[in-house]
């Protein structure tokens, strides 16, 4: 069992699902991110998404598209990473990297998933790369016990999430509609019937974002999913602040109330 997976399965038997954070390395660098993230812990996130600054982020809304142009422009590079993972590793959370596969490629696939794998991250989740294509991913994780974090959506095909669930180890990520990422009023409607036909088509974990924003949609995606995952409504409080002292307090309150909503989700025999 992956170290993902051996988590969200702790967190299961004390009857909850996992709060998933997301951060992107780069406000305004490696260390502050390192801070953010420690604190993001700390108030709550029981498993972490470093996101790679990209120049052409078309999947993610504004707050994020924000958040890595700034990372880019105080020189982050792929490397940062590395070093944020490391900085965070010792903490009992799952230490995920997001990214488009691009900058994987550039980098090197195989020195990619050794570098993960030294760092101390457990898997990597790549939101534009489907199992059909990944052979040389696949193959690179899988000598360095890393997860695979492929995404489904409203749209899949069941033959999609058989392949997917399939592929995947840690968990599977559920889009819960169509669109970029970015807070929302409410979550995707077809959201809880996604994670249904996921789990029927063979997936273990399935973890639900785009769009959980407060600790009423979190116990409502809760309440049916094995994660939560949370991104633009962490970074936003960063973006803002005019310190950094300001925005990780900002930030861990925001979180608080969060995985309070998260740790709430089951009250009552809710499944």
């Amino acid at each position: 069992m992956s170290t993902t997976a051996r988590r969200l399965a702790e967190l299961r038997a004390e009857g909850r699902p996992a709060l998933v954070g997301y951060l992107p390395v780069g406000l305004p660098d490696a260390a502050a991110t390192v801070r953010a993230a420690r604190a993001l812990v700390e108030a709550g996130a029981d498993v972490l998404e470093i996101g790679v600054p990209y120049s052409d982020p078309v999947m993610d809304g504004g707050t994020i598209q924000a958040a890595v142009t700034r990372a880019l422009e105080h020189g982050v590079r792929l490397a940062d990473v590395f070093t944020v993972v490391e900085g965070v590793a010792d903490l009992g959370a799952p230490v995920l990297v997001m990214t488009y596969f691009n900058p994987v490629l550039r980098y090197g696939v195989e020195r990619f998933a050794a570098d993960l794998a030294s760092a101390g991250g457990a898997g990597l989740i790549t939101p534009d790369l489907i199992p059909d294509e990944a052979a040389e991913w696949v193959a690179a994780a899988d000598a360095h016990d890393l997860d695979k974090v492929f995404l489904v959506a409203p749209s899949s095909t069941d033959a999609r999430l058989a392949s997917t669930s399939a592929a995947s180890r840690g968990f599977v990520y559920a889009a819960s509609t169509m669109g970029v990422t970015g807070e929302r009023g409410s979550v995707g409607p077809r959201a809880a019937e996604l994670v249904a036909r996921t789990r029927a088509a063979g997936a273990e974990n399935v973890c639900v974002g785009l769009g959980v924003s407060s600790a009423a949609q979190a116990a409502e995606v809760g309440a049916y999913a094995d994660g939560v995952i949370v991104g633009s409504a962490f970074v936003r409080p960063l973006l803002e602040a005019a310190t950094l002292d300001e925005g990780v307090a900002a930030m861990s309150a925001v979180a608080r109330s969060i995985a309070g909503g998260v740790r709430g989700a089951r009250a009552g025999g809710a499944s």
